[in-house]
């Protein structure tokens, strides 16, 4: 009887129709490999190309391959349709042709291992250093995994010492803190990052060197890391690359941060620059079809960097921490722009290179007064916030008398307080003046103390 009723049941008849079960086979087919779902390239654009038969077997974020002769190209779905999918290639799309099949791939996971220290790897994760093939670990990263729950993570309570002097005294940074670097071209922004590179207080440096020049990618590699290089992880997406190429690089890169943290380290990530990452992000947008909102920016870039920003920084109770140092490059010296003002927003905090005190000759070229840092109180003590907080007073007094001094109008003792500013200031100046390439061990403000001729604070 029961059986009967059950024949009878349209559901049981839909389960096991024909139709069914091979609904049911190519998806065990497909979740084990043997086969692989498919369609035809029918439009290629300068940036983008389309495949029809995909229907609604791929997912955003997919990976398609197409065979150009001889070898593949990858590309990554960005815009799902009905029957078809906009892909954005790796490459060129100059060698794919219409009628090519693409074929869907698994996700674009890596599996880093402590034995890649040392080495230089491409966006994919491939090595380019020409040092053989590299170990694959044992649990794989998505590129684009979720930030950690912010409840379960450590708080941030350990200064970091840079070893330089005018970081470690105004904007002191500490272990699993994010900061900026903001700085138009050409005053110091790299040479900055070269210094901070070179200090000792981390178990391992990730390098994710975006949208960077050629020339300049051999150069930081072999004469700024230097010892440093043997724990250095470097991932390079030049301005040559493809903007997925330069967009990957930061998701390598944090990925590869994040499974050192996973392991116990206390990892430094520098990421040159994040404003080129968000101009590939953007090209990426546009070619999903979405309007530029703000200054051509579509609204995907402002959504992009907070999720990668924040995959950053402290970890889990038993791991170690991702200090994150990320450039950010202000075009015409406008540090309003949509993207800047986003970053600076999301970040623990920012350093401000200034042209004017570039200009002066004062390099690292902080601007005293636009930089802070928001953890700062985790580093100072309370006798040093305070001589820091007169400083800066003092700073800003003789800054805003500058063109008053530079007509002769200034008057010794007329005011106490400019008169300690003229005094003191020019010797700060001097005393935080840094060549590149060179560290103090000394504490900073013991440093500073010894140029101003007092005793340390």
């Amino acid at each position: 009887m029961d059986k009967r009723r059950q024949t009878h049941d349209p559901m049981v008849r839909q389960q096991n129709s024909p139709l069914s079960r091979l609904n049911d086979l190519v998806a065990t087919a497909r979740a084990s490999n043997m086969s692989q779902l498919g369609g035809r390239v029918t439009e290629i654009g300068r940036n983008h190309y389309l495949v029809e038969g995909l229907g609604n077997s791929g997912r955003l974020g997919d990976i398609v391959t197409v065979g150009c002769g001889s070898r593949q190209t990858m590309g990554e779905i960005i815009r799902m349709q009905v029957g078809s999918a906009v892909i954005k290639p790796f490459e060129a799309t100059d060698s794919i042709k219409l009628g090519e099949t693409a074929w869907l791939t698994e996700r674009l996971d890596i599996r880093p291992a402590l034995s890649w220290k040392g080495r230089t790897l491409d966006a994919l994760a491939n090595p380019i250093d020409g040092l053989g093939g590299l170990e694959q670990g044992s649990c794989g990263y998505a590129r684009d995994r979720p930030p950690p729950d912010p409840m379960s993570l450590q708080r941030i309570t350990k200064p970091v010492k840079t070893g330089v002097r005018v970081i470690d005294m105004f904007t002191p940074i500490c272990c699993g803190q994010r900061i900026g670097i903001f700085a138009g071209s050409g005053v110091g922004k790299s040479s900055l990052l070269s210094m901070l590179a070179q200090g000792n207080s981390f178990d391992s440096v990730v390098l994710a060197l975006v949208g960077e020049r050629g020339r300049e990618v051999r150069d930081f590699l072999d004469d700024v890391l230097g010892s440093q290089k043997d724990r250095t992880v470097a991932i390079v997406a030049s301005s040559a690359e493809s903007a997925m190429m330069r967009r990957l690089a930061a998701h390598t890169a944090m990925c590869v941060a994040e499974f050192l943290r996973d392991s116990g380290e206390d990892v430094l990530l520098i990421v040159d620059s994040l404003t080129r990452y968000a101009y590939a992000s953007r090209e990426f947008g546009l070619a999903a079809g979405e309007p530029p909102v703000a200054r051509g920016f579509p609204p995907s870039v402002f959504a992009d960097l907070p999720r990668l920003l924040e995959r950053s920084g402290p970890g889990h109770a038993d791991s170690g921490s991702i200090t994150g140092v990320f450039s950010v490059l202000i075009e015409g010296d406008d540090h309003n722009d949509p993207v800047a003002d986003t970053i600076r927003g999301i970040l623990d905090g920012h350093i401000v290179l200034d042209r004017a005190v570039a200009d002066q000759g004062r390099y690292p070229a902080v601007n005293l007064l636009s930089s802070i840092s928001r953890l700062a109180h985790v580093s100072w003590t309370p006798s040093q916030r305070e001589l820091v907080l007169k400083l800066k007073g003092l700073v800003a007094r003789f800054e805003d008398s500058r063109d008053l001094r530079s007509v002769g109008a200034y008057q010794p003792g007329a005011d106490t307080d400019l008169d300690d500013a003229v005094r003191i200031v020019p010797k700060l100046y001097q005393a935080l003046k840094q060549p590149t390439g060179e560290t103090d061990n000394r504490n900073a403000f013991a440093a500073v103390a010894d140029h101003l001729g007092g005793k340390n604070g």
